[in-house]
């Protein structure tokens, strides 16, 4: 693995890991009263791993497509042909509208505090997340093959089970999930 492939596919990785782990964290947080550590390190783990796929964005596009968006449009419509059968480069958009919408979230979150993130409508939350478990899933599982795969799946089990447990205390009234 030369260091391009490696420096594109950690970054990846180190951002599913980062997002995973302040789920969890955020899913699991201490009762109200220590949440907000908990919470702090929920929001730093996603910063990181936003920024961390900032790098991969990078990455990608030093490494893969020689800083040319028509060049991974047509990555992008390849792969999506070879798994679909289906000449489409628009992931690409996709994944740009991820990234920003993850930046523009971030962003709100530290500037709005912590309590805030919760205080959000839960239907907000849970189609946010959703969608970011969305693009995990396809990335690692539709996309990927052999061990990726079943990492991958069994990374969106992990966060799907992780954001039932925290949308269920939101949908209820409850403003956050109490540790066992």
């Amino acid at each position: 693995m030369d260091t391009g492939e490696f420096l594109t596919r950690g970054t990846i990785w180190f951002s599913i890991v980062g997002y995973v782990a302040g789920s969890i964290i955020f899913a699991f947080c201490s009762s109200p009263r220590g949440r907000t550590q908990w919470e702090s390190g929920a929001r730093v783990l996603w910063t990181v791993a936003c920024a961390s796929l900032i790098v991969h964005f990078i990455s990608a596009f030093q490494f893969y497509h020689g800083w040319s968006h028509a060049t991974a449009y047509v990555d992008t419509a390849r792969q999506t042909e070879e798994v679909f059968g289906l000449n489409w480069g628009g992931g690409l958009f996709v994944n740009y509208a991820l990234l920003i919408a993850w930046m523009v979230d971030i962003a709100w979150w530290w500037r709005s505090g912590l309590d805030s993130y919760r205080k959000r409508p839960w239907l907000l939350i849970a189609a946010w997340h959703g969608v970011l478990i969305f693009i995990i899933f396809n990335a690692t599982v539709v996309f990927g093959d052999g061990i990726v795969r079943w990492l991958g799946l069994g990374i969106c089990v992990l966060l799907t089970l992780s954001w039932l447990r925290i949308v269920g205390a939101l949908g209820s009234g409850s403003r956050g999930a109490q540790c066992l």
